[in-house]
């Protein structure tokens, strides 16, 4: 009997178990597909570092182009540009950042004057490494503009005799000079080579050169200039019937005549008595006025001899006339239209033409003024209805002073003081001294060039002299840039477009008001439009006193508060105000007319006067990214 070995089995391995265990598939199937899963989550968080990197550069890029195209002035990037664009790409993108290497940024101009730039930065991968990739390089592009909508600009610039100095006096005596005008011989002051109105000349210029280098092709904008001093010169700008046909003025007008000087005697013989009567009369000075001389006749009859019938005695004597100094009302519808008229204060033929000036339209003597009551002369978009709506051309030559305010009559031909160069009533030396002043003719909005913006600044009549009277500029640049008002049609938006309206008051100077001079307010000290008192006495400034005790408020307090009712109502209609103290500190009253605080700046000197105005148009135009 043969006895059997069984046979032994052995031992399955790993990968047998693993196949016949159903459980262990789960294992395989999660270690198949750990290598895919890691590549997956490595390209993830690469990704994800990537945007993150890339971002970034195109942030840091958008950055660098929007400081050089802020800091280029013309159409092309200087190095310095350049230069600036890179410091503030490198302030935000940090090299080392995110381990990245070989940083790089450039920038440039482009053919339309804007700035372009390129920035790339290589990024290491992390958990892709391990798949062999390497570092991946980024690249973005970025482009900045500087564009500006529709703009309306109205420059209402001080042009008083302190900007012929420079900006180191606040004052200083500089030779009139005369000017011919077609309203006959006008004054300005000699300017010093240094002088503040050069260098506004320039910064005028510079703000011009400022927007046009960021306006498109489709950008609108308009210029417009009040020159000022004690008035504006807005006259020729205005329908003819905005103007009176007459108004009153401070003037005088013949009442009748009286003998003056020596009488001359001439006797004629053989004259009879109807012949001798016959001489006798008076001559005609000018058809509206009494004679100039007046013939006595005395006959005496002879009965006999060579002289009979008669001789006749006649005497002759010079008559002049006798004016009455008051307020009358003249004739000014030729007047108002530039044509030469007869001088109605005068008998000897002499004629006048107007400058331009206005007188403002009626309004109350008070010290503070409320929004929607306002009078018509501070109602930036009242319309001209009636005579105390409208506006009386300034007449320089037919205004007198007198001694008070009641009416005086009196064979002089001036009232002669030594207090006041008006009463002396010398109209060249009213005309250097100031106390008269019709600046430069204003500008309504409109297109300019370059060169004719240029050819304005820079014109003959674009001249200092005279006082500061900020209010007598404000109302004119409010009311020529107002959407609302009687020049809406200058002021229009186009559809689709942005709109800014902005007006640049620049000065040299606090407000400075005299009741002795006739400015666009009339004759204050025979008026007393804006004190609602008409004082008398000799002429003197009154900055620091009151005219009478309990009335309230100084001239200067008066027209500063003038100015805020004027500054008020621009900022309620969305007009930007700028207010440029230029050599002189900003006062209470600028910094309140300017729209806040950004926008009141004060410019020491020349270049910061430039500066202020490269600013201003910098901030007008908006900048920003295009791609």
């Amino acid at each position: 009997m043969f006895a059997t070995r069984r046979k032994s089995k052995s031992r399955p391995g790993f990968l047998q178990r693993l196949a016949r265990d159903v459980a262990g598939n789960t294992a395989a199937i999660m270690a198949a597909a750990l290598l895919p899963l890691a590549g997956f989550t490595g390209a993830a968080l690469d990704t994800a570092r990537l945007y993150v990197v890339k971002v970034r550069l195109q942030q840091s890029c958008d950055a660098g182009a929007l400081a050089g195209r802020k800091m280029m002035t013309g159409t092309s990037l200087t190095e310095d540009n350049k230069t600036q664009a890179k410091i503030f790409f490198d302030n935000n993108f940090k090299s080392g950042w995110f381990k990245t290497s070989d940083v790089s940024f450039a920038a440039s101009d482009t053919d339309d004057g804007q700035v372009k730039g390129t920035a790339s930065v290589k990024v290491p991968v992390t958990l892709m490494s391990i798949f062999g990739a390497g570092p991946t390089t980024l690249t973005v592009t970025c482009e900045a503009r500087k564009e500006i909508g529709d703009v309306d600009v109205m420059f209402v610039l001080d042009t008083t005799g302190s900007m012929v100095c420079n900006t180191s006096e606040s004052s200083c005596t500089q030779t009139p000079i005369a000017v011919a005008t077609p309203a006959g011989t006008r004054y300005y002051l000699q300017e010093k080579s240094d002088s503040k109105i050069k260098a506004l000349r320039k910064a005028v210029m510079t703000f011009y050169d400022t927007l046009a280098a960021a306006a498109d092709p489709n950008s609108r904008i308009r210029y417009g200039f009040v020159p000022y001093s004690s008035a504006a010169n807005v006259g020729p700008l205005l329908p003819a019937n905005y103007l009176v046909d007459s108004a009153e003025y401070q003037t005088r007008h013949v009442v009748g005549d009286s003998p003056s000087g020596s009488i001359t005697t001439n006797t004629y013989n053989k004259t009879d008595k109807a012949t001798c009567l016959a001489r006798e009369g008076r001559s005609v000075a000018y058809p509206q006025y009494p004679a100039t001389k007046s013939w006595m006749s005395d006959w005496q009859s002879v009965t006999s001899g060579s002289d009979k019938p008669g001789i006749c005695t006649i005497k002759t004597q010079a008559q002049i006339p006798v004016w009455r100094y008051e307020p009358w009302t003249l004739d000014v519808s030729q007047y108002k239209t530039g044509a030469s008229v007869l001088d109605p204060t005068r008998i000897d033929g002499t004629t006048s033409a107007w400058d331009g000036c206005v007188v403002e339209r009626n309004t109350v003597g008070s010290a503070t003024f409320t929004q929607g009551n306002l009078p018509p002369d501070l109602d930036i978009d009242l319309p001209p209805t009636n005579n105390a709506t409208k506006w009386r051309p300034a007449w320089i030559d037919a205004t007198y002073d007198r001694p008070d305010a009641a009416a005086d009559d009196s064979t002089s031909d001036y009232w002669p003081s030594s207090s006041s160069v008006f009463r002396s009533r010398n109209v060249a030396e009213l005309l250097k001294s100031g106390y008269y002043v019709c600046p430069k003719r204003a500008q309504r909005l409109a297109e300019m060039t370059r060169t004719q913006v240029s050819n304005y600044v820079n014109a003959s009549d674009f001249r200092a002299i005279g006082g500061t009277y900020h209010d007598a500029g404000m109302i004119w640049g409010a009311r020529f840039i107002s959407p609302t008002g009687m020049f809406a049609a200058d002021t229009d938006c186009r559809a689709n477009r942005t709109c800014g309206r902005h007006i640049i008051l620049m000065t040299d100077g606090a407000m400075a008001p005299n009741h002795c001079i006739y400015g666009y307010q009339g004759f204050e000290r025979l008026e007393g439009r804006v004190m609602g008192y008409k004082p008398v006495g000799t002429c003197t400034r009154y900055n620091d006193q009151t005219y009478v005790t309990g009335l309230p408020g100084t001239l200067v307090d008066r027209h500063n508060e003038r100015l805020q009712a004027i500054c008020t109502q621009a900022k309620n209609k969305g007009i930007t105000i700028w207010v440029v103290a230029y050599a002189q500190a900003l006062t209470d009253d600028m910094r309140d007319c300017a729209s806040s605080s950004d926008t009141a700046i004060y410019a020491p000197t020349d270049q910061k006067l430039e500066d202020a105005f490269k600013q201003i148009a910098g901030k007008i135009a908006e900048l920003r990214i295009s791609k």
